[in-house]
């Protein structure tokens, strides 16, 4: 299950003319890999994400998504669309500050119509996946930065996403938390066969990463990073990855 932008022209109204922010992008990610999106502030990545997610109508081209061509999809469809195969780890988690780490996941279960019993229990294997089952029930304020990050992620894996859209995720995070989150996702990415699209500035990123691609001045070229992807989990000693069952 793929993620493939064909020919993708995005512009929006700047004064009398319009400015491209995007300019026949075509960038495909296959099943179970990471392809990094790098370029200067400006450039168009995050533009990319959000024709990526279906949240931006591209002026022209397609957006398949999980062999779904979302061309022409209205409202409603594009919204059942992105909660079912869609996951957005977001730069900031946005966690609800009242609900515990494992809340922050059922309320993604609910908004699917799924019950509360099977969304608590699809909520322990995640957070336990990402290391953090001891504390599902703490909240934000008792969780660390990395922590934190470490819900966001799982509560994006919560409907079993075919298409994993990052943007910087690590960006508030010391180097060793940062590491260890970019490793998270590079596992769970290759375990789960998730098409992940990762934005980030980091360039030490890019060696665990499968593809890269550069955004300048809306146009995309790709090339392959200098080294192979890194099974392991670098950074913070103790986490280990343990297999998610598919959803129920």
């Amino acid at each position: 299950m793929s993620l493939d932008l064909t020919d993708i022209t995005l512009s929006y109204p700047d004064g009398a003319s319009r400015l491209t922010a995007l300019d026949r992008v075509t960038l495909r990610v296959p099943a179970g890999t990471v392809t990094a999106v790098v370029g200067p502030s400006g450039s168009g990545k995050s533009s990319l994400l959000a024709v990526a997610a279906t949240l931006v109508t591209p002026d022209s081209g397609r957006v398949v998504i999980a062999g779904t061509d979302t061309t022409g999809m209205d409202r409603a469809a594009l919204t059942a669309l992105r909660r079912r195969t869609v996951g957005t780890v977001f730069q900031q988690p946005h966690l609800l500050p009242s609900l515990t780490a494992a809340e922050q996941l059922q309320v993604m279960a609910h908004l699917d119509g799924r019950s509360p019993r099977s969304a608590r229990a699809r909520a322990m294997e995640l957070l336990d996946a990402v290391g953090l089952a001891d504390q599902a029930d703490r909240r934000p304020l008792q969780l660390s930065g990395g922590q934190r990050q470490r819900v966001n992620i799982a509560r994006a894996l919560m409907n079993d996403p075919a298409v994993l859209l990052v943007d910087e995720p690590t960006s508030a995070l010391d180097h060793e938390r940062g590491a260890a989150v970019l490793g998270l996702l590079t596992a769970l990415t290759h375990q789960r066969a998730t098409a992940t699209v990762l934005v980030t500035h980091d360039p030490s990123h890019l060696a665990a990463v499968d593809h890269l691609a550069e955004v300048r001045d809306g146009r995309l070229r790709t090339a392959e990073p200098t080294t192979g992807p890194s099974d392991g989990i670098p950074g913070i000693p103790g986490i280990q990855l343990r297999a998610i069952p598919p959803r129920a």
